[in-house]
């Protein structure tokens, strides 16, 4: 039976694999779908719709709650149900919270909590929106620099060639081959990683859109020109405080802690419910054998008053446990304000290192397309060797990685300035 268990699952993961499909995604299609397919912003959508919900559990004490019956039984002796109640042929009972200041408080937490998980449903899709876009740009680099590494390898390969063809000749030292080989063999290594790491990204982009397991999302190429930030740190760590759904979030689970410690406190006030009963008797229940006056429709309407006159020592331990959960938030909001700072200070330090980086591969790409062109031109005049024509062709390809690596690396810490002045999913749509 195991061997067949095995084979069964075996056999499962097979099909699994052979289902797997690849998607060719735009940027802009693929945060769309993030935002609408991504496991965790649809259970963020569904805490927020339970929240929302809580509301409603909240003030039900508020609203009139009617039971309808019947407490028709038999009785020896003195008439009465179960419940101490009159035998009756049916009986309406309806409660409700007149004044209970407590739970009025309850419902201010409540919503206070909703609004809080609107706002941690906002931080989710926009965490998730930078995921899926660093994911993309992450697939797109990878693809980009295996290209360039491919073209090296071509490169090396006729260096190697060439190589072997003057050593066979005598003409060049037999070590000269083998630092041909290494140098190649390193260059396949390379290749071998990015397209690793190509392929992790494209499934894992392909996981974070909601896709099958063993789907890929392939990206497209296209121009997109860079999403704006602000022209200064300081106006964006402003922006960011205004934008950012953990401050908020944050802050309105410290004024839900607040509303629920004054629940606890009005626990030691009076409460007043509303008490309302009707009940249809029966003659034959032997009322005359106990009371002089029988009637059949019995109505009962007024309010119940309760004091707690001794509220025990757990109300001081239930508000003591929220002023420390309080003072526990408010440490969590000067962190995060703290982390939003250093994040948008280091972004825009890697924007600048990205973008001098650029200048300067920019710069050795244009000196090394020269050095080629006339490295090129006199191979064809007979005064230069292929290996030399071909290793300025793997030094032109490595500036072009370079450039490419300066390009993403430039958009990726845009990227964040961008999830922290809740602009991303604006930018990029």
């Amino acid at each position: 039976m195991r061997k067949y268990f095995w084979l069964a699952v075996a056999l499962a993961a097979f099909g699994q694999l052979a289902a797997a499909e690849d998607h060719s995604l735009t940027l802009k299609q693929a945060l769309e779908r993030a935002l609408a397919e991504n496991p965790e912003v649809i259970m963020s959508r569904m805490d927020e719709l339970k929240a929302t919900e809580g509301i409603r559990l909240a003030r039900e004490p508020f609203s009139p709650r009617v039971y309808g019956g019947s407490g028709l039984a038999w009785s020896s002796g003195f008439p009465q149900s179960i419940d101490g109640s009159a035998p009756s042929i049916f009986q309406v009972k309806t409660t409700q919270d007149l004044f209970n200041k407590s739970q009025m408080y309850s419902v201010a937490q409540a919503r206070e909590n909703a609004r809080g998980a609107g706002f941690a449903s906002g931080e989710r899709r926009e965490d998730v929106a930078y995921r899926v876009a660093a994911l993309y740009i992450d697939a797109e680099r990878a693809g980009k620099l295996a290209e360039g590494v491919k073209n090296q390898v071509e490169s090396l390969t006729k260096v190697l060639e060439a190589v072997t063809t003057r050593v066979d000749a005598g003409r060049e030292l037999p070590v000269t081959r083998q630092e041909a080989t290494v140098h190649l063999l390193r260059t396949k290594q390379r290749l071998m990683a990015l397209r690793a790491e190509r392929d992790y990204a494209e499934h894992n982009l392909a996981a974070s859109l909601g896709f099958n397991p063993g789907d890929s999302v392939k990206p497209v190429a296209e121009e997109r020109a860079s999403a704006p930030i602000p022209d200064t740190e300081e106006a964006a760590l402003r922006a960011a405080y205004n934008a950012s759904r953990e401050l908020k979030r944050l802050e309105s689970t410290y004024q839900a802690k607040s509303l629920e410690i004054k629940s606890d406190k009005a626990q030691r006030l009076p409460r007043v419910d509303l008490v309302a009963q009707y009940a249809l008797l029966s003659k034959y229940s032997h009322y005359d054998q106990y009371f002089n006056r029988f009637q059949y429709n019995n109505i009962e309407l007024g309010a119940s008053i309760q004091v707690p006159l001794l509220a025990g020592p757990g109300v001081k331990a239930l508000i003591n446990q929220a002023e420390a959960d309080r003072r526990h938030i408010r440490a969590e909001i000067q962190l995060a304000r703290g982390r939003i700072a250093l994040e948008v200070h280091q972004s825009y330090q890697e924007i600048e290192k990205a973008e001098m980086a650029r200048q300067v591969a920019k710069a050795e790409l244009d000196l090394a397309h020269e050095q080629l062109s006339i490295l090129l031109a006199q191979m064809n005049e007979g005064r230069a060797a292929l290996k030399q024509v071909e290793e300025a062709r793997f030094a032109e390809n490595e500036k072009w990685i370079e450039f490419y690596d300066a390009q993403f690396n430039s958009e990726k810490a845009r990227l964040i300035v961008l999830r922290h002045t809740g602009e991303l999913s604006a930018s990029l749509r």
